[in-house]
């Protein structure tokens, strides 16, 4: 199947079967879901989701994290990864976003990557959710699914990853394509054992095609 192909039928499948995929980080406005993101590195949404709510009451803007300290920030996220440099990014986040773009949260996925804690991946989740450019955001699961299936050939990075995917998908579709992708990596294409049996893309899958030459 040629690469071109097997893209084709991977959109198919998840516009007939996905018609709606959405982040399942809780926020209300561009920065709630920026600190989010920041939060979510290395970190499950379901964890994130759980810290956010007292986070968002104590520091409902960007001017109130600004004024917080580090101290205060960590103890709000200690049962996150990394809460130390999280903590830390957070606070230098806040201000520069007061500072530099008075409290709203750039589109530019340059400018987006001058804050703390913001790297290509984070902006592009926030260029395409909050204001559906087209960005492909690579996380872990993406990385993994996009490997997988065969969208992407020996990509090293997550920037190869991104390259890759961003040649065949229509501009259009990238934002909801980055959310097929998490979620089938999240509940299907999951990385110890994917449940190949019920997963609607197996047929077009490079991996299960593999795995099942090896068991005739």
């Amino acid at each position: 199947m040629l690469k071109k192909e097997r893209f084709e039928k991977m959109i198919t499948w998840f516009q007939e079967n996905m018609p709606i995929a959405e982040t399942e980080l809780r926020y209300t406005n561009p920065y709630e879901l920026l600190v989010a993101v920041i939060l979510s590195a290395q970190c499950t949404d379901k964890r994130v989701n759980m810290m956010t709510p007292a986070l968002f009451e104590k520091y409902p803007t960007a001017f109130d994290l600004s004024h917080a300290t580090q101290e205060d920030i960590f103890n709000y996220i200690r049962s996150c990864s990394y809460p130390n440099n999280k903590a830390k990014h957070l606070l230098g986040m806040a201000k520069m976003l007061v500072e530099d773009f008075k409290e709203e949260v750039p589109d530019d996925i340059k400018e987006l990557q001058k804050m703390p804690g913001v790297g290509r991946k984070t902006a592009n989740v926030i260029a395409s959710v909050v204001f559906n450019k087209p960005a492909m955001a690579v996380d872990t699961h993406v990385f993994r699914v996009s490997a997988r299936i065969g969208l992407t050939t020996n990509a090293k990075t997550p920037l190869e990853t991104e390259k890759q995917l961003v040649k065949f998908i229509p501009e259009k579709l990238l934002p909801i394509a980055h959310h097929w992708l998490i979620l089938h990596g999240r509940y299907v294409c999951i990385a110890r054992k994917p449940k190949c049996k019920s997963c609607g893309l197996k047929d077009l899958c490079k991996y299960y095609i593999k795995e099942n030459k090896k068991k005739q």
